[in-house]
């Protein structure tokens, strides 16, 4: 099961809030090989299509994911 810390997260309010990728991002969403990552006011996770497979853990720059 995917974890999101949130304090950690750099996507908050449906903007990168410390991040210089201009919305561009290349991090957990990308990464993520069962499109079980989606981004809007947060990001957020769908257990049910995620295959803990943890290649988000790596992607995420901020340590906010991990794999528990």
């Amino acid at each position: 099961m995917i974890k999101i810390d949130y304090e950690k997260c750099c996507f908050k309010d449906g903007k990168c809030s410390t991040c210089s990728c201009g919305g561009a991002c290349d991090g957990c969403v990308e990464a993520c090989p069962a499109q079980a990552i989606t981004r809007d006011k947060l990001v957020e996770v769908d257990q049910a299509k995620c295959i803990n497979c943890g290649i988000c853990v790596s992607a995420c720059k901020h340590e906010a994911i991990s794999l528990v």
